[in-house]
């Protein structure tokens, strides 16, 4: 049977998809197969592997065409074939029957290795990668760079950049493979990303082979985030002197010194770089227009930024959500919320919908300024449009309210949650503590740390402490007392100012005694009590006009 036109191997396809989806993988029958013998070729296998949707079917379709019967083309897999199938297992995390595979199809080779230990790290398990890693060195006796490769990529992506460093000075000593410009470059991505930019420079200027463009855009790239604007327009210039021309800056290159200048507040640099660019025949695009406006917008020159703006419309790039949201930011940083709000109008104008994030700078540019009435309206349009806000921006309303002592709008807030968004510890620290401190709140109080004890949340020493000191201040001493006597079960030790309020109420009460007993108790239970001389300072201070205290007693 032979292979025609392209309509004719999709039919092949859906032909040969039909019967796999009656194989059972216990029990396959292959024979209904054996009629497309005729047809295999390393495409058609490749094809069906790719178009199946169940992966169990698609390896016992490669596994019956490792070794059809008949087979008159002499048909066998080609390495294309193998790594698709591979792929496949591996897209669908089936990582124990992908390593299954490569071993019982003798493919336990560097390249396929490395990318089962790609696999492993994109799943956080990198104490696997590194035995497939260890695997890989006894098979190939140590020259596995692909393999070495793939564990770089996996540290890096997850900051493991110390152990990192030991494998990549691993390979420099061991001298068995010779690091290449990935190698490199890894090592030094992960060094600028802990910030480590010295030592990543040191890496740089000891290669041994030519750097890559991406190798040069990521010193740019770290040295532009530690504001060493210099340096990197120094590599800049070793791009544009290098010999042949095959790392000449490109518009990432030019976007990230852009970035750079317009986080230093350095606009003028920024806007030179740019011609720069153009000059060069590299193009600005929409992220490298977004650098310019924020950073216009950061030092509050809106006007600028609009007209930035325009002009990125009039080269043919049009304008996205992140656009106008460094628009929004800038408003607010000079003080116009109202004109951010009314932006996010304009925004819906042509076609972009605000996001929660730029909801959310409008929302703390009124925070900031302090108008709660306007910042839940800003979340009443969120909640009409389906946008839940972030806890953070809760978190920041709250605690506005608090501050202005609107505290019955705060409470309301966490017992209703308006806005869809549910409050975290944060939330009710914040109201509770505001309660505790304003006094005649308690019984609110009571009920907010019951729904924070349903929540799952536990109570911190500062709750504990500040409903002592509300207690104290209402002149409950008893519900006091007993909140402190929970304090000490927990072997929490009550907060300095918290204490002072309490035993002022205590003494003011003629219960002087029991200030000495209690203090005995949190001594013994506590163990270790930091400050020590500061709570006896407190204590000798309200007792002075009342019965005096025995040395031995608070020793």
């Amino acid at each position: 049977m032979a292979i025609g036109p392209p309509q004719h191997l999709h039919s092949l396809i859906r032909s040969i998809t039909s019967i796999l989806q009656t194989l059972t993988p216990q029990n396959p029958n292959f024979s209904p197969l054996n009629q497309f013998s005729h047809a295999l070729t390393p495409n058609l296998v490749i094809q069906v592997i790719k178009s199946h949707p169940d992966p169990h079917q698609s390896l016992l379709f490669f596994n019956w065409a490792s070794n059809p019967n008949p087979n008159p083309r002499n048909y066998s897999h080609t390495p294309n074939c193998h790594s698709t199938m591979l792929d496949l297992l591996i897209s669908h995390k089936m990582l124990s029957t992908a390593a299954n595979f490569l071993e019982s199809t003798n493919n336990l080779r560097d390249f396929m290795i490395s990318r089962l230990i790609r696999a492993h790290g994109e799943m956080g398990q990198i104490r696997v990668a590194i035995q497939w890693l260890d695997q890989a060195k006894r098979i190939e006796l140590g020259r596995c760079l692909c393999c070495y490769n793939a564990v770089l990529e996996v540290l890096v992506r997850g900051f493991r950049v110390r152990l990192a460093r030991v494998l990549f000075d691993q390979i420099v000593e061991e001298g068995l493979v010779k690091p290449d410009v990935l190698t490199y470059t890894l090592m030094i991505k992960g060094l600028c990303k802990v910030g480590l930019v010295d030592d990543a420079m040191k890496v740089f200027d000891e290669m041994t082979c030519r750097p890559s463009l991406v190798t040069y855009n990521v010193v740019v790239d770290g040295l532009c985030k530690k504001g060493l604007m210099e340096s990197a327009r120094e590599v800049l210039g070793k791009m544009v002197e290098e010999e042949g021309g095959d790392c000449l800056p490109d518009t990432v290159t030019f976007t990230t010194l852009i970035d750079g200048y317009c986080k230093r507040g350095e606009l003028e640099e920024a806007r030179k770089c740019m011609g720069e660019m153009v000059k060069r025949n590299c193009e600005p695009n929409v992220v490298t227009y977004n650098a310019l406006i924020n950073g216009f917008c950061l030092v509050g020159r809106i006007d600028e930024a609009k007209r930035t703006m325009e002009k990125m419309r009039l080269s043919g790039l049009r304008e996205n959500v992140a656009t106008h949201r460094s628009l929004l930011q800038g408003m607010c940083i000079v003080g116009k919320p109202d004109d951010a709000a009314k932006h996010l109008k304009v925004m819906m104008s042509v076609g972009i919908k605000p996001d929660v994030k730029a909801y959310g700078v409008v929302f703390n540019g009124y925070c900031k300024i302090r108008r709660p009435d306007r910042a839940m309206e800003i979340l009443d349009e969120m909640r009409v449009r389906d946008i839940v806000p972030s806890v953070s921006s809760l978190n920041a309303l709250i605690t506005l309210l608090c501050d202005l002592r609107e505290l019955d709008k705060a409470i309301v807030i966490l017992k209703e949650t308006p806005w869809g968004c549910s409050p975290n510890f944060l939330s009710y620290n914040t109201v509770i503590c505001s309660l505790c401190r304003v006094g005649g709140r308690m019984r609110d109080v009571e009920e907010l740390v019951l729904g924070l004890i349903r929540s799952g949340y536990v109570l911190d020493t500062t709750i504990y402490s500040l409903m002592v000191e509300g207690y104290s201040k209402d002149g409950d001493v008893e519900m006091a007392m007993g909140v402190l006597r929970t304090m000490i079960g927990k072997r929490f030790i009550i907060q300095l100012q918290s204490f002072s309020v309490f035993v002022k109420e205590l003494c003011s009460k003629g219960r002087a005694s029991e200030v000495n007993e209690a203090f005995e108790e949190m001594c013994r239970s506590c163990g270790h009590v930091t400050n020590l001389e500061f709570y006896k300072g407190i204590i000798d201070e309200h007792l002075k006009n009342e019965t005096p205290v025995v040395g031995n007693q608070i020793g």
